[in-house]
């Protein structure tokens, strides 16, 4: 049986800073300062991070130390705590010797000093503010980049040391800097899961769709995922393969996935399938996973139309439901050879969030919504309730004949996340939160989703298309485009929140 991969655990490197010259001068700092830190690093390993915590950053010396540290753990993404004051001479050579984003924390331990009997020790236990002004302009000024959490630092209990109270735990201060912290961790996770990713490529690109067409080598250098170019020949070869025993076993993981249509539809193109239909369709899904094993893929974008009446025209034909079958178990499929569109799928599923494929099927002024969806694949993890499968005449646009399905994502927030090239050939991710509502969609076959966004539809077109975009996306579930925005700061892609 095919086994869904596991995600990696992003890599996350945690330090705390302060100044050398206190440790003499004001016992207890040193140790309170550091037990902040531990509790820092240990939230975000509970939160799925795999966590390399370094200690204290008080000199040059121990900056230069962290800076090789986390460049051997290979980290993805670095935590500064700024715990109390400290020098920038001191942090600036973690982060040139390595280059992992950085995320400051100005994280509070209390909501308010004891004003009455705050000593100076005490109150530096609470000042890290105060170097994140310096740190920032020693960032900038030697060409680096980095982003600020600030809120409250969320503890549980109050330290004996301490002369304020610092039970935060459920101010909202400390949840949105939290809430902050575990998106910048998804983000790092998206990195650590696309670094090394197998993008196969099957087929070509549908022929006229100039948004389609991608420039390989820019994709593998932005994203650091490998593309590998696969022939129909390659798939036919598990093709011929498939015994009946693994028809079975898809036919029945098909009737597990989906509900066969037992009606035929208002559209004369969508009917029942055949028995022909789906037992073919069940083949080319075995081959399919066939496919996916021998090439280690972790995504797969695909178009074949095929010469009229030949082999791999009624290959290419059976395509939507394996896809689908893939797409359920990781491996998500983006079809019309839509690399990028497959690119932003892969990054709603690693996060869990779905990533169905779609372009605008019809907008429904009545109702103010957009009607999202495609011919297919669908992603099956998202979908309200169990998806259709129809028999189509013809593939609208397309040559061949096969299965489709009919679904629309469940009801609730949703984030579509599109993904262009721009003219200089650098890779856009265009984002947008919306929410799916559960107006009437068409009986044809295909996959639509009726969306509202915070704007009329025609508003929200004029905005969408100014950005250049291609035609496809990936819609997930759940308001997800503050963690998009943070993975593309760290994939170093430009991102756009309509």
């Amino acid at each position: 049986m095919f086994q869904k991969k596991e995600m990696k655990k992003p890599r996350i490197g945690v330090y705390s800073v302060g100044l050398m010259h206190y440790w003499g001068q004001f016992p207890g700092l040193r140790e309170r300062l550091l037990g902040y830190g531990k509790f820092i690093a240990e939230r975000i390993e509970a939160l799925g991070g795999e966590v390399y915590f370094y200690g204290l950053v008080d000199c040059e010396k121990e900056g230069t130390g962290a800076g090789e540290y986390f460049n051997e753990k290979n980290v993805d993404l670095i935590f500064m705590h700024s715990a109390t004051y400290v020098t920038s001479a001191s942090v600036l050579p973690v982060h040139q010797i390595c280059k992992a984003r950085t995320v400051i924390l100005n994280l509070q331990p209390a909501a308010r000093i004891n004003y009455g009997r705050t000593t100076t020790g005490e109150w530096l236990a609470h000042c890290g503010a105060c170097p994140v002004p310096e740190i920032c302009n020693a960032f900038h000024r030697a060409g680096l980049d980095c982003h600020v959490v600030n809120g409250l630092l969320g503890l549980s209990e109050t330290p004996e040391i301490s002369m304020a109270d610092e039970v935060t735990a459920g101010r909202p201060e400390a949840v949105r800097a939290w809430k902050q912290i575990e998106e910048w961790v998804d983000a790092a996770k998206v990195k650590r899961n696309l670094a090394g990713a197998r993008f196969g490529f099957l087929g070509n690109t549908y022929s006229g769709m100039l948004d389609m067409y991608s420039d390989f080598t820019m994709f593998q250098g932005q994203t650091l995922a490998h593309l590998q170019v696969l022939e129909m020949c390659d798939l036919d070869r598990h093709l011929q393969t498939v015994t009946e025993e693994e028809i079975a076993g898809k036919r029945r993981e098909i009737a597990e996935f989906f509900t066969i249509s037992e009606t035929d539809a208002a559209d004369p193109l969508a009917q029942r399938p055949t028995e022909e239909q789906l037992n073919w369709s069940a083949r080319v899904a075995a081959a399919q996973e066939k496919l996916a094993e021998e090439f280690d893929l972790d995504a797969l974008t695909y178009y074949y139309h095929g010469a009229p009446g030949s082999h791999y025209e009624d290959v290419q034909g059976g395509f939507i439901v394996g896809h689908s079958l893939l797409t359920a178990k990781g491996i998500p499929c983006a079809g019309e050879g839509d690399l990028k569109t497959c690119l932003a799928m892969k990054i709603c599923d690693i996060l869990g969030r779905g990533g169905s494929f779609c372009e605008i099927v019809v907008t429904d002024y009545e109702d103010g919504t957009i009607l999202l969806g495609h011919d297919g694949p669908f992603h099956p993890a998202i979908a309200k309730g169990k998806p259709i499968l129809r028999g189509m005449g013809l593939y609208h646009g397309k040559q061949g004949t096969g299965v489709s399905v009919e679904a629309k994502v469940r009801n609730g927030d949703i984030t579509n996340l599109g993904c262009t090239q721009t003219a200089d050939g650098r890779l856009k991710l265009i984002i947008s939160e919306a929410e799916s509502t559960d107006g009437p969609i068409m009986t044809i076959g295909n996959t639509q989703t009726p969306v509202k966004f915070d704007r009329d539809p025609d508003s929200y077109m004029d905005a969408w298309f100014a950005e250049a975009p291609t035609h496809h996306f990936a819609m997930s579930v759940g308001h997800n485009a503050a963690v998009y925005e943070k993975a593309a700061a760290l994939l170093g892609i430009e991102a756009v929140r309509l």
